[in-house]
């Protein structure tokens, strides 16, 4: 990219999400952090640098997002990082589906929500990246994975969310590709073995894609994955 290009990243104040946002600073784009609590994305974006905007951005709040768009402005890349795990260890039988309910409100529709806020731009200027953060809970060719259901489900639907706006905006220079970074070291899973810093390079690099790169896939770094 030659240009400077600005990228807004969702529940951006902790984790893997602020890991996102650190390598792309490094990567020489203008960072707009975000997450539901003002205070929490100015103290993520002050530790990483005066540089680093800040702003309140609530994904399962339809005004919170039009805020957010009107004061933001129109960006080149999203990074749709926001995301819970609420019923680990449940299974499909027992599932609170008000869980469920409160998982698909943030993973599916807050990624849907944000991405109708930002994506237009994009078509209208004819360029822009867009990662969805997904995970290989949700693929149909390895497994959904029963010991969350309603999380599994909910990335499944990502990735289908995935493939329609790739396919609405491929003609438009507007790049949309779904990313499973893998069982990564976060408040959600502390005890895997891959760091947020490891996993944020491949969100990164489909962050940062060149013109003509892929579009539509499920993937980590170089590889791809069966949907």
């Amino acid at each position: 990219m030659t240009e400077q290009r600005t990228v807004l990243i969702t529940g951006a104040n902790r984790g893997l999400g602020q890991a996102v946002a650190a390598e792309l600073r490094e990567r020489g784009l203008q960072v707009v952090l975000t997450a539901r609590d003002e205070e929490e994305a100015r103290a993520a974006a002050l530790a990483l640098g005066p540089e680093v905007r800040s702003h309140a951005l609530d994904v399962t709040d339809q005004a919170s997002v039009d805020r957010a768009r009107k004061e933001i402005g129109p960006v080149d890349v999203l990074v749709s990082n926001a995301g819970v795990l609420l019923d680990s260890g449940s299974d499909p039988l027992s599932v609170s589906l008000d869980l469920v309910r409160q998982t698909f409100s943030v993973n599916l529709l807050g990624s849907w929500r944000v991405a109708q806020a930002f994506v237009p731009d994009m078509v209208r200027r004819r360029w822009g990246r867009v990662v969805l953060v997904s995970s290989g809970t949700g693929s149909f060719s390895h497994g959904l994975f029963a010991g969350s259901p309603g999380y599994s489900l909910s990335k499944a639907a990502v990735n289908g969310l995935t493939q329609l706006l790739a396919g609405q905006t491929r003609e438009f220079g507007v790049l949309v590709n779904a990313v499973n970074p893998g069982p990564t070291r976060t408040r959600m899973m502390p005890d895997a073995q891959r760091t947020a810093e490891e996993a944020a390079r491949d969100i990164a690099d489909a962050a940062t894609l060149p013109d003509g790169g892929p579009t539509g896939t499920f993937r980590r770094g170089e590889v791809t994955f069966d949907w």
